[in-house]
């Protein structure tokens, strides 16, 4: 059997409400829900820690300078034609 500890928590009005909504969904009891989230986020850092990391777009050389479309550049031909 796990021994517990009576302590206060004081929790923002949105995370509070949040936990609320899932103790109604799981039916269980609020205390319940705040132990499995801490539980679930205190045994997963590496899920978190993948997560966190920002994202990187690879780069690569082009032949045009930075704020040329290639896709435009017949559309460019095209108005220089019509003139």
């Amino acid at each position: 059997m796990m021994s517990s500890m009576r302590t206060t928590l004081t929790l923002d009005d949105d995370i509070a409400a949040k936990l609320q909504e899932l103790a109604r969904r799981r039916r269980v009891s609020f205390k319940d829900v705040v132990n499995a989230v801490l539980r679930n986020g205190l045994t997963s850092p590496r899920q978190r820690s993948k997560a966190e990391q920002p994202y990187q777009t690879p780069t690569f050389r082009s032949s045009f300078r930075p704020g040329v479309d290639p896709l435009r550049l017949n559309q460019l031909t095209d108005e220089l034609a019509g003139c």
